[in-house]
């Protein structure tokens, strides 16, 4: 039985047997559905290329929970980090202060959250950067990139990319968005 005031973000470590990548939304548990294959494929393409193109002083992390506030404990499906900020291996969260980008890959199931509530949470929270990733005809990709604008506290669309996102902010980036996987067999 949830709290009458809803969950705190130190609850999401207390709480027993979580299915994997609970988040904590304005104070209530959201169960995560499983993933097809292009969300699956798309943060394989865009964690390869960042842990590839991530300048020193940034780390890239994938699915785990970034504290926004007391009641918001979203989990973007990679951020990239402060790695001067010393987490230890048994961290189950992120500091909002210590992320420069958060990207969402966009799911039908959460597609309200993605495009909505996450992006007014990370703003609100001063996180810089953020990546909205669909999926359009098939399997093609489209990355809408945002930068916050401080003194609203919300995102400035500053461009939409397919086929290749060029970008010098977070950092200098060139991400290949056509980008496969070599199938490994022996």
């Amino acid at each position: 039985m949830p709290p009458q005031d809803g969950y705190r973000a130190e609850d999401l470590d207390r709480i027993p047997d979580l299915p994997p990548h609970t988040e904590l939304i304005d104070g209530s548990l959201v169960i995560v559905s499983p993933q097809k294959r292009f969300h699956m494929h798309m943060l394989r393409l865009l964690e390869t290329q960042l842990l590839e193109q991530a300048p020193e002083g940034l780390e890239v992390i994938r699915e785990m929970t970034v504290v926004l506030g007391e009641r918001q404990r979203p989990e973007p499906d990679l951020m990239l980090i402060d790695a001067r900020t010393e987490y230890g291996m048994d961290a189950t969260w992120i500091r909002a202060e210590d992320v420069r980008l958060a990207v969402e890959v966009v799911s039908p199931e959460s597609e309200i959250r993605d495009r909505r509530r996450k992006p007014q949470l990370y703003a609100q929270a001063d996180i810089p950067h953020l990546w909205l990733v669909e999926q359009e005809r098939g399997s093609l990709a489209t990355v809408h990139v945002y930068r916050l604008d401080p003194v609203n506290r919300s995102y400035t669309h500053t461009g939409s990319h397919r086929d290749r996102l060029k970008t010098d902010t977070p950092c200098d980036l060139d991400i290949d968005l056509t980008w496969t996987p070599r199938s490994r067999r022996g």
